[in-house]
C-alpha cells in the first residue's frame, strides 16, 4: 500500500495495525509448525502463547471500546501464557478474532471520538492515548513474534525478509523516491 500523506489521526492508525498485521502474517508463512509452538527457553513464551495473549488483550481493549473500560471483568490475562493452541489453524483462528475486534472498533470512529475519554483498568485515557499504548504495546509482541518466526524458518534457509533485505537499503530508497515502492 502506498504511503498517503493523512491528517487524520483514525486512518493513520488503522492503516498502520493494518500494515503491522500483514507484515508479521508474511512472517508466520514462513514459519514452520513446530516453531509456532517451541519456547526458546522455560522464561520465553512461544509464538502461539503471544498470539493467544494478543487475542485476549484486543477483545478485552477493542470490543466496546467507546463504553466499557478496556480490562473486561471476564478477561484473565493469566490464562492467555497457559495452554497455546494447537495446531496453525486455530492459532490462525485466534489472530483473526482479536484483529476483528480491533478493526471493527477503530474503523467506525470519528473526529468526534478523538475528544472522548475511555478507560483501562479504571484509569481514564483519551483515545488518542488508549490507540498509542495499543500500537506500542501490539509492536513489542509484533517484534517477537516476527523475531521467533525468522528464527526458526532460518534454521531451514527458508526465511525472507518481510521489510527491506540486508544490503538493499539503497535499492529500496531508490524504489521510494520513484514510487515503485512505498514505506507502508
Amino acid at each position: 500500500m502506498p504511503h498517503q500523506l493523512t491528517t487524520s489521526y483514525i486512518k493513520d492508525s488503522n492503516e498502520l495495525f493494518r500494515y503491522y498485521k500483514k507484515l508479521v502474517e508474511r512472517a508466520l508463512a514462513q514459519c514452520p509448525d513446530d516453531g509456532l509452538f517451541t519456547e526458546l527457553d522455560t522464561e520465553s513464551n512461544c509464538i502461539a502463547i503471544i498470539v493467544k495473549h494478543m487475542a485476549g488483550n484486543m477483545r478485552s481493549r477493542w470490543k466496546d471500546f467507546l463504553t466499557s473500560d478496556g480490562e473486561k471483568p471476564d478477561r484473565n490475562r493469566d490464562t492467555e501464557f497457559e495452554a497455546p493452541p494447537r495446531t496453525r489453524a486455530e492459532l490462525m483462528e485466534l489472530w483473526e478474532s482479536g484483529w476483528k475486534y480491533l478493526f471493527d472498533a477503530i474503523e467506525p470512529l470519528t473526529d468526534a471520538d478523538m475528544s472522548r475519554t475511555v478507560t483501562i483498568r479504571t484509569e481514564p485515557h483519551s483515545v488518542t492515548q488508549a490507540i498509542n499504548r495499543q500500537i506500542a504495546h501490539y509492536s513489542y509482541h509484533l517484534g517477537q513474534i516476527t523475531f521467533l518466526a525468522k528464527h526458526f524458518a532460518a534454521q531451514s534457509g527458508q526465511w525472507t525478509a518481510v521489510t527491506i533485505p540486508r544490503k538493499k537499503s539503497a535499492d529500496f530508497n531508490t524504489r521510494v523516491a520513484s514510487g515503485q515502492a512505498s514505506q507502508r
